[in-house]
């Protein structure tokens, strides 16, 4: 899957290795101009490392890493023209907001009507005009974040680098700078590679995700399509994705899949790939599928029947942790007012458009699936 615009950044199939451990086999992607590139996955996976090759901070053993035509291994850190922003901000205590943001601009040779105007500029567009003569331990977390972000942006880099940029701030302000910073980045227009290990952060930034599994890339694409095809039970359960329940092909109309489960039959709408009849599968359960069947409704697909044994409010939805007859047990979110308390039964409908499949290739034992429902 590539991007729509032709890339100003493009890296193949580029390995790296530590002491003779890999630590990125075969790694491709690009970058489109302004576009915001994620990279995600757990620790060690290999997210970090490729920033580094990015930023010449290392050398790559082997790929190519190309920006706006030109191949970037041998050409020094200092000379590619790139800025980083790091989770611990890096900020210089002994200077106040503005010297902070003028220090690449210093560090150019600007004239200093030229420096003052910048950091003027760039305080402005992070929220923090007039915060020019405020020493950094003044300063709150969010605050430092923002002029963290401005010294990054002030000298016009060309590729701009954010390496866990919000690891360091509680989630509630996180979250209220993701959307923020997405507006800065995307005003500024700068092509954007930015490292987390956290899912709702990179769906909240990126244009482009790509979630990495023990150095290499375990899929890539648009935000809302990795989540809502994933490829691997790893992505899946990355995603969050908890439900997964082996199935078999059973049929197939147009866009819509008909497999067979311990736990029924199951109906998937244009959410998987072309599976032959047949074959064995992974059915995904996305959290958000489920609905509360209605007490007179007629037996079929995309049923579950179990018992409550977990529930969690959570604001504008209510989490279930579902125990079926047979199988494992199994989270939904749902926002019904009136849902059964914990040890009664109950009956869910199963959104066929939150269902995708996996090809599985453990298969899948047909002497447990369950009769039609």
């Amino acid at each position: 899957m590539s991007q729509p615009d032709a890339p100003i950044l493009d890296i193949r199939n580029v390995a790296k290795a530590y002491d003779g451990i890999p630590a990125l086999r075969d790694v491709s992607l690009q970058a489109a101009p302004g576009a915001i590139v994620c990279l995600l996955g757990p620790s060690g996976c290999g997210k970090t490392t490729l920033l580094r090759l990015i930023a010449g901070l290392e050398q790559p053993d082997s790929g190519t890493i190309v920006f706006a035509g030109r191949a970037l291994p041998g050409v020094p850190t200092h000379q590619r023209g790139f800025g980083l922003m790091f989770q611990d901000y890096a900020l210089f205590p002994h200077r106040d907001v503005a010297g902070n943001i003028a220090f690449g601009l210093r560090m150019q040779h600007l004239p200093p009507e030229h420096i003052r105007a910048r950091v003027a500029e760039m305080l402005a567009l992070v929220g923090l005009a007039g915060y020019e003569h405020r020493r950094v331990y003044e300063l709150s977390g969010g605050e430092r974040q923002r002029v963290a972000l401005a010294r990054s942006l002030a000298p016009s880099p060309r590729l701009l680098m954010l390496d866990e940029p919000l690891g360091a701030l509680d989630r509630a302000l996180r979250e209220r700078l993701l959307d923020e910073l997405r507006d800065i980045l995307k005003r500024v227009g700068v092509t954007s590679i930015y490292v987390t290990h956290d899912q709702a952060e990179a769906f909240a930034i990126a244009d482009w995700l790509v979630l990495m599994q023990a150095g290499q890339i375990a899929q890539q694409g648009p935000p809302e399509a990795v989540y809502r095809q994933p490829v691997s039970a790893f992505v899946a359960r990355f995603m969050g994705h908890s439900n997964l329940v082996a199935g078999q092909v059973i049929g197939q109309e147009e866009t819509d899949v008909v497999v067979d489960t311990a736990l029924g039959r199951f109906v998937s709408a244009g959410g998987g790939p072309n599976i032959a009849r047949g074959s064995a599968v992974l059915v995904v359960l996305r959290p958000e599928a489920a609905t509360l069947a209605g007490a007179l409704e007629p037996a079929g697909p995309n049923q579950l029947h179990g018992t409550v044994t977990e529930r969690s409010f959570r604001g504008s939805r209510t989490r279930l942790v579902v125990q079926p007859a047979a199988g494992p047990a199994l989270t939904f979110e749902l926002d019904a007012a009136a849902l059964p308390p914990v040890g009664a039964p109950i009956t869910l409908r199963l959104r066929p458009e939150a269902i995708s499949l996996i090809p599985d290739p453990n298969g899948y034992n047909t002497s447990e699936r369950a009769p039609n429902g």
